[in-house]
């Protein structure tokens, strides 16, 4: 079914999704976007200010905004929550004494009206390193269980050595398909008679 959402897709156009890339600095958000821009690891430095780039995946196309995660810059994310269709939220899992001030940030801009339709993709990152978080406690403490109204998922991953972030981006992709099947009950019928 994918593969028939995928094509009908192509035919009829499917718009540039707007992610926000946010989290705290040091988070890996810079190396996570060019991770999945060009497939490796590139050499960053804090971001001030943003960054912003055309990730592709398959046959979606996604314009990524990487935002600074410094507490000054902070409060310059909502500037650009108008348009967002999703957020990447970035979890540094090793960084156990700053995960509270994540949680706070987080609850912050999920509260922001521009936001309220926004689907949400956690990345509990830096699991490579020895000690840090788990996938499970970093979604306890950031309170995700209380995210009933909202579409979201947390995945492990780490930029440094690429892993995780296939999965999340097959999700999107598979999300992306979901939502573009129920946006369009002409084609939806179409395929259902294709597929007979």
């Amino acid at each position: 079914m994918s593969g028939v959402l995928s094509y009908f897709r192509g035919l009829f156009g499917q718009k540039e999704l707007r992610i926000l890339i946010l989290g705290l600095d040091g988070a890996g958000k810079t190396t996570i976007l060019y991770r999945l821009q060009v497939g490796e690891v590139v050499t960053t430095i804090p971001t001030i200010g943003f960054n912003v780039e055309q990730v592709v995946y398959k046959n979606l196309k996604f314009q990524v905004w990487d935002l600074g995660g410094q507490t000054s810059i902070r409060p310059y994310w909502r500037c650009y929550y108008s348009n967002t269709d999703a957020v990447i939220y970035v979890v540094d899992s090793a960084d156990k004494d700053r995960i509270g001030i994540s949680k706070q940030e987080l609850i912050s801009m999920l509260e922001e009206e521009e936001l309220k339709n926004a689907v949400l993709m956690v990345l509990a990152n830096k699991q490579d390193i020895a000690g840090c978080l788990s996938v499970t406690e970093v979604h306890r403490a950031l309170g995700l269980d209380a995210l009933r109204t909202r579409t979201f998922q947390i995945f492990k991953t780490s930029a440094a050595k690429g892993e995780g972030l296939d999965e999340a981006m097959e999700w999107w992709a598979l999300l992306v398909d979901f939502v573009f099947f129920l946006e369009n009950a002409e084609i939806r019928d179409f395929a259902s008679a294709v597929q007979r």
